[in-house]
């Protein structure tokens, strides 16, 4: 722990490795293994930092030598992780690319179990007017219905949208129902001057842009 701890004085708590930040929350380990050595093996047997922060207690206790109060601890950390991010992104007050938005909703939507679809209403400056649920459903999909977003967005006099949704399998490639729903909702939006400018899709691989990727 004083090699931890002099590491942290003179280079920050950046210079860690995941694996000397897991054992800060692991304190002694166990009386087989060190806490490093411990921290080690909970990250080879999840395989990620990432997987680490999805893993359910049940499953993270049962690892050799972590317990329920370890279990306990690690989970809390992960989750005081997730506030942050999702606190930093409702200081998002405007958009300026696709990374803004996967910014504001991957820790929203990254690792949920069921399909949710979000509206973020635009002025023509890109400043958010509303974040929006529309819909949320099982793991298979949700019903998004572009009348609701149209009449939404004449209500708060937007002019652009960017819709978002996730895919619980943690694929991002879209389907052909994605495809055909937003181009079904970019042709309706049009017809009142509104502009879908982007379409991402959320999941654990990654995020898919349908701007990016030449589909909008």
């Amino acid at each position: 722990m004083d090699l931890l701890t002099n590491k942290i004085v003179v280079r920050g708590i950046g210079s860690l490795t995941d694996a000397e930040l897991l054992s800060l929350l692991l304190d002694e380990g166990s009386t087989t293994l060190s806490a490093q050595e411990m921290a080690e093996k909970i990250l080879a047997e999840c395989g990620s930092t990432a997987a680490l922060g999805r893993i359910d207690i049940a499953r993270l206790r049962m690892i050799e030598g972590v317990g329920m109060r370890r279990a306990l601890r690690i989970a809390a950390s992960a989750e005081l992780g997730r506030r942050t991010m999702r606190s930093q992104a409702e200081e998002i007050d405007s958009i300026t690319s696709s990374d803004d938005v996967a910014r504001i909703f991957r820790p929203m939507l990254e690792g949920i179990k069921h399909e949710e679809c979000w509206i973020l209403y635009l002025t023509n400056s890109n400043r958010i007017i509303e974040r929006q649920r529309l819909s949320q459903g099982g793991v298979q999909g949700t019903v998004v219905d572009r009348r609701l977003i149209a009449k939404r967005a004449l209500e708060l006099l937007a002019t652009q949208i960017i819709m978002v949704h996730n895919h619980p399998s943690g694929d991002t490639r879209p389907s052909e129902g994605d495809k055909n729903l937003t181009e079904t909702i970019a042709a309706a939006l049009k017809l009142f001057d509104i502009r879908l400018l982007d379409h991402l899709i959320i999941g654990r691989g990654g995020v898919f842009s349908f701007l990016q990727e030449g589909l909008l």
